[in-house]
C-alpha cells in the first residue's frame, strides 16, 4: 500500500506544471493541498524514518527526497542542540583534564616521597635531622602513653568505687528497714544504717572529685596532646617531602647540562624552595606547640594531682569537713542527689 501511494505521489509531482510569476515565486496550485495531504498520509502510515534511517531516494528515486511541511526548521534545532552538546562536552573535557593534572601531581609527589622513604630505610638516602626537636617529640609520645595509662586506671577506680557506693547505699537502706521491723535490734541496725549512709554521702563527694580528675586528664591527653601530635605528623610529612625534592635536585645537578636538563633543574629548584618553606614553617609550629603544651601540662597536673591527693586522704581519714572543703577549693561540681547512673566518663 505504501509503495502504491508513493508511486502516485511521485507521478503527480513529476507531471505537475509549476508556473512562475514575475518575481520568480511559484504560484499557488490547486493540487498543493492534495499533494500535502498525500505526503502527510505517507509520513503517518509509513515506516518511522528516524528509526529506519531512510534517506532521499530510498524508494528507487534519484531526486532530493520528499520533505514534510515544516521539516526545514529541523537542522536549526539540531545545530542548537549540537552547540549545547559541544559546550557540555568541552566543560566535561576541561574537568577531566583538571582532575588528570591533580592526579599526575599527586602521583609524582607520592613516587618521590616513597623513593625517599625506601632510601632512608635501607640507609642509602640522607635525611634532615633536628636532634633537639625530635628528642622533644619522643618525650611527648612517651608522656602521652604514660598519661593514657593513668587515665585508664583512674576510670577503672571510678567504676569500682561507684559500685562500692551503690552497695553501701543498698546496705544502708536494708539496715534502716530492719531497724524498724526488729525491735530487739533496733539500735544496732539503726547506727549501722547511719554509718553506711554517711559513707555513701562521702563516697559520692569523692566520686565527684575523681570524675573531675578523669575529665581533666582526658582533655589533656586526647585533645591537647593529640592536637600537638597531629601537627607533628604534618611536620614529619613535610620533612619527607623536603628531603625527597632535595634529593631530586641534587641528582639533577650531578647530571648533564643540556637544555632539557636545565629546564628540569629550574623546575626542581622551584619545588625545592616551596617544600623547604613548608618544612620550616611546620617545624616552627611544632616548636611553639611543644612549648605551650609543656606549660599547660604542668599547670593542669599540678592542680589535678593536688585535688586527687587531698580528696582521697580526706575520705579515707573520715574527715568529712576536709573533703567538702577540698571540693569547694577546686570548684568541683557534684552530681545532683539521687542520681545513680555514672557519668559518661565513668562508663568509658
Amino acid at each position: 500500500m505504501i509503495h502504491k501511494m508513493t508511486d502516485a505521489i511521485m507521478s503527480k509531482a513529476a507531471t505537475m506544471e509549476i508556473p512562475i510569476n514575475s518575481n520568480g515565486d511559484t504560484g499557488s496550485l490547486p493540487e498543493d493541498d492534495s499533494l500535502e495531504q498525500d505526503l502527510q498520509q505517507v509520513m503517518v502510515s509509513g515506516p518511522n524514518l528516524n528509526e529506519t534511517n531512510i534517506v532521499s531516494g530510498g524508494y528507487g528515486g534519484t531526486g532530493e527526497g520528499i520533505l514534510a511541511p515544516g521539516s526545514i526548521k529541523a537542522p536549526n534545532v539540531q545545530q542548537s542542540r549540537g552547540g549545547q552538546a559541544m559546550t557540555t562536552e568541552e566543560a566535561s573535557r576541561g574537568l577531566a583534564v583538571e582532575k588528570f593534572d591533580i592526579m599526575k601531581k599527586w602521583g609524582i609527589n607520592t613516587y618521590k616521597c616513597t623513593k625517599q622513604l625506601i632510601s632512608e630505610r635501607f640507609g642509602k638516602g640522607s635525611r634532615t635531622v633536628d636532634l633537639e626537636l625530635e628528642a622533644q617529640i619522643d618525650v611527648l609520645r612517651d608522656t602521652k602513653r604514660k598519661y593514657e595509662n593513668i587515665l585508664r586506671l583512674a576510670r577503672a577506680l571510678t567504676n569500682h568505687f561507684y559500685s562500692m557506693v551503690q552497695t553501701q547505699r543498698a546496705l544502708g537502706d536494708t539496715f534502716s528497714d530492719l531497724s524498724q521491723k526488729s525491735p530487739e535490734l533496733q539500735d544496732e541496725f539503726g547506727y549501722n544504717a547511719e554509718t553506711q549512709k554517711l559513707l555513701c554521702k562521702n563516697g559520692e563527694t569523692l566520686l565527684g572529685a575523681i570524675n573531675f580528675f578523669v575529665s581533666s586528664i582526658n582533655t589533656l591527653v586526647n585533645k591537647t596532646m593529640e592536637d600537638t601530635l597531629m601537627t607533628v605528623k604534618m611536620y614529619e610529612n613535610a620533612r619527607l617531602e623536603f628531603d625527597a625534592y632535595r634529593a631530586d635536585l641534587e641528582e639533577l645537578n650531578m647530571g648533564p647540562r643540556d637544555a632539557m636538563t636545565l629546564s628540569r633543574i629550574e623546575t626542581a629548584q622551584q619545588q625545592f624552595h616551596i617544600h623547604k618553606g613548608k618544612y620550616e614553617r611546620l617545624r616552627s609550629d611544632v616548636t611553639i606547640k611543644l612549648k605551650f603544651l609543656e606549660e599547660n601540662k604542668v599547670k593542669v597536673m599540678h592542680k589535678q594531682l593536688l585535688l586527687f591527693h587531698n580528696a582521697i586522704s580526706a575520705y579515707f581519714a573520715g574527715n568529712q569537713q576536709q573533703l567538702e572543703q577540698t571540693i569547694k577549693q577546686f570548684n568541683v561540681k557534684l552530681k545532683p542527689p539521687g542520681v545513680d547512673k555514672p557519668s559518661w566518663l565513668e562508663e568509658q
